[in-house]
């Protein structure tokens, strides 16, 4: 087995990345206050009734702790406002110390031993938060606002990668290279070294397996910074590594902070080798330039989306309705490859469309995450909630039909009516822009090729769907759409063993599946000359 080294005596971390003006420049944007004294933990009930420890401080080197300056932030919760807790906040310094931890880590036996220990590891963090399951997911529910059905699925699924990962830790073989009797040649895959990962707030669990899965399976270390506005879930599954001894100590280090500082500091760090982002295209952009101004670090982006729903008129309409309500209104439409463009065919528009607004209106309930009949839950901040509503106002100003919905649910949380615009035109913001919620726009298309031209004109290509019972059609089109993901005659319907993420502006590299592997590993060319004078 790995042997877990003692830790060492912390120390201070002087940050030599940013300048004292520029980190004062940076503290009016936050809401930060100073909480020496605050615990490491905190009892809570979550509206179900189960009741567990939160960790809130910073998860390194298998430890949780206050960080140097001994800040904190407030945790919201979306569906009531109330704050849920305070967590620590990590700074520049703190992520020096990640860092220091991780790289020794990574120096050690983590990435040297035999890589079914990294496998056993995995799987037993895979089984621990399959224990705790209901528990996680209510976490995610009371944190992020969305149903607690949808984070119980955010769970299945982060335990099945986690366990998909395990299974390659043995399997990422090098090659032998045939260059006739002279040379021999081969090639090892291997591991980068410490790994900086920034997960986004509308799938917080989900994003934090999907990232660390694969970095630790291939002999990486991490040091991953969580949304400022949803740590919880993450903490608590470092608070079963830290109890259960999962990992040797530096391996996964875990800190709260917010972007502009945690983040930067992470992108421009020089102990770090790689960066893996999900989040908006924009702030993607961003930190490939800074990765490329520090050290090249190696990158893969996994951004923003509007993707395209073409529905055909042979379509089977019930298979149909519920692929686009999983497309538009899971998660409460804070999903990067929402189907938001809906494309109907014009023999069946009409009757389509009544159809759906009606099933929307009967069906998709909003409202309290832990009611159990309840599909789509709040938005996750006062900030996503107005931005959603101004793009409906938006649309209505540019002439598209609201057809239901188009406003804000109640005046305690942050809940908007799904909402769904028709006779759009490809050239209004709502058609174009990623609006990151339950907006639907609706347009006509004849035939297949025009809607080919339609769903491809635009600057992502994360997903698309495709709803038919034809098969030679779903073909033809899937070849077609620019996109990374096509799902046919369904929607947002992931798998740990296929491979997700974008093409254009939609981002850089594969989470998931046996492709993301390449990500988070390089390979090594050994070329060597043989003598060959006992053969003469």
């Amino acid at each position: 087995m790995l042997q877990f080294s003692a830790k060492p005596a912390r120390t201070a971390f002087s940050t030599s990345l940013k300048s004292q003006a520029l980190r004062s420049s940076l503290l009016p944007i936050l809401s930060v206050r100073r909480y020496a004294n605050m615990s490491l933990e905190q009892e809570i009930t979550l509206p179900n009734g189960i009741k567990y420890v939160q960790p809130t401080g910073l998860f390194i080197n298998n430890e949780f702790v206050k960080p140097h300056q001994g800040k904190a932030f407030e945790v919201v919760s979306p569906s009531s406002e109330e704050v849920i807790t305070s967590v620590y906040e990590s700074r520049e310094d703190d992520v020096d110390e990640a860092v220091h931890y991780a790289q020794s880590a990574f120096n050690s036996d983590w990435n040297r031993a035999d890589p079914a220990q990294r496998g056993r590891a995995l799987y037993k963090l895979a089984d621990l938060i399959e224990e705790n399951a209901e528990t996680i997911a209510g976490i995610e529910s009371l944190d992020n606002g969305k149903s607690l059905g949808n984070a119980r699925g955010d769970v299945a699924l982060g335990i099945n990668v986690l366990r998909s990962a395990a299974g390659f830790t043995d399997k990422l073989f090098g090659t032998i290279i045939e260059t006739g009797n002279d040379h021999f040649n081969y090639t090892l895959r291997e591991p980068l070294g410490v790994c900086g990962q920034i997960i986004p707030w509308n799938f917080p669990f989900l994003m934090f397996m999907w990232k660390i899965a694969p970095a630790l399976a291939t002999g990486n270390t991490v040091v991953l910074k969580s949304s400022e506005t949803t740590p919880l879930s993450a903490l608590y599954a470092c608070g079963l590594v830290k109890q259960h001894k999962i990992f040797p100590p530096g391996v996964l280090n875990v800190l709260s902070g917010f972007g502009k500082i945690t983040g930067n500091a992470l992108t421009e760090h020089p102990g770090i080798s790689k960066i893996a982002f999900t989040g908006s295209t924009a702030t993607g952009k961003s930190i490939m330039k800074k990765c490329a101004e520090s050290n090249l670090k190696k990158i893969t982006l996994e951004l923003g989306g509007k993707s395209p729903h073409i529905i055909f008129n042979d379509a089977n309409v019930d298979v149909a309705v519920q692929s686009i309500v999983n497309g538009i209104f899971y998660n409460s439409g804070e999903v990067c490859s929402a189907g938001s463009r809906l494309y109907v065919q014009d023999d069946i528009y009409d009757t389509f469309v009544d159809k759906f607004v009606k099933y929307t209106e009967d069906n998709v309930k909003v409202g309290d995450p832990f009611a159990p009949s309840t599909v789509q839950g709040a938005q996750n901040s006062l900030n996503q909630l107005n931005k959603i509503l101004q793009y409906i106002k938006t649309g209505s100003q540019e002439g598209a039909k609201l057809l239901t919905g188009g406003e804000r649910l109640s005046e305690k949380g942050f809940f908007v009516k799904p909402t769904i615009f028709g006779d759009v035109t490809e050239n209004m913001r709502i058609v174009k822009e990623e609006i990151f919620g339950p907006v639907l726009t609706v347009s006509r298309f004849k035939t297949t090729e025009d809607v080919i031209k339609l769903a491809n004109d635009s600057e992502y290509g994360l997903a698309a769907g495709i709803q038919t019972t034809n098969h030679d059609r779903a073909i033809h089109v899937a070849r077609e759409l620019k996109a990374g993901t096509i799902w046919v005659n369904t929607y947002n319907d992931f798998h740990s063993m296929v491979p997700f993420g974008g093409y254009k502006q939609s981002g850089i590299g594969r989470e998931m599946g046996q492709e993301v592997l390449s990500n988070y590993t390089q390979t090594k060319a050994i070329r060597a000359g043989i003598y060959l004078n006992s053969f003469k």
